[in-house]
């Protein structure tokens, strides 16, 4: 039976991976810093299931927290078949007045911790000649987004890492796949603290964190470098850049995303 490790479990897109695996039968291993959500998810599915889940709490914006993550998936004698970078947050507002701790942070989060787990697990997946990697970046990561500055960089980086890793080990039997989703059902309008007018008009469009998992499994099953979610919409905005001159359209998504 394979194992799943998932970072960013305990809410969202993560909650919903961790479900979804649970039910194509996945032994699990749920990180996140949220304890008590952690181990009331892993109660949950346990209850359901004969599946193993165990829970690391960490704080992933800690300095070598990919490290310590590693260290603890060893100790418990588990082998990763399937790792799910999905831990990550934004954080609107003009970059310039955003507090800086934050914004490093974003980047130790969304970036470097990603980097780390991916390096790690990656090499022992080769080894095995199988394993997946699902590494969540965002339709951010297609543009420049003002107001979502450090984020949409953090997700470019993020798209375009996993792009490169998936031409990589094209035939090595590691599948590597970037989910790119557009607003979805999670708590990340909240915690990047987008002004409630903003977060409500746009709550009406958002895609359930169900389908996106679904369907970046499938992506993933089926080799795709990367998976777009939601509507046409989304599509277009992330094409917009081959048609449109690139200082229009950030002209439009500032008047859009401003406050």
């Amino acid at each position: 039976m394979k194992t799943a490790l998932i970072t960013g479990a305990s809410s969202g897109i993560g909650r919903a991976f961790a479900q979804e695996l649970a039910l194509r039968e996945t032994n699990l291993i749920l990180v996140a810093r949220s304890q008590d959500k952690l181990y009331q998810l892993a109660q949950e599915i346990q209850g359901q299931t004969s599946l193993a889940v165990d829970v690391i709490v960490q704080d992933l914006t800690e300095p070598e927290a990919g490290q310590k993550v590693y260290n603890q998936v060893k100790d418990l004698g588990r082998t990763v078949d399937l790792l799910i970078n999905n831990a990550g947050f934004g954080d609107y507002g003009p970059f310039a007045e955003r507090n800086l701790s934050q914004q490093l942070n974003m980047i130790q989060l969304n970036v470097t911790v990603l980097v780390e787990l991916t390096h790690l697990f990656l090499a022992q997946m080769q080894q095995r000649g199988q394993g997946g990697i699902i590494n969540v970046s965002s339709i951010a990561g297609f543009q420049p987004f003002p107001y979502l500055s450090t984020y949409g960089a953090t997700k470019a980086f993020v798209l375009s890492f996993t792009e490169a890793l998936w031409a990589e080990n094209q035939g090595k039997g590691v599948h590597i796949s970037a989910l790119c989703p557009g607003p979805t059902e999670s708590d990340f309008f909240e915690r990047a603290n987008f002004p409630l007018t903003f977060a409500s008009k746009d709550g009406n469009g958002l895609t359930s964190a169900e389908a996106v998992v679904k369907d970046a499994l499938n992506a993933l099953e089926n080799n795709k470098s990367h998976l777009v979610t939601g509507g046409l919409s989304n599509q277009f905005l992330v094409n917009a850049s081959r048609f449109l001159p690139r200082e229009w359209l950030v002209n439009a998504i500032e008047k859009q995303f401003r406050g």
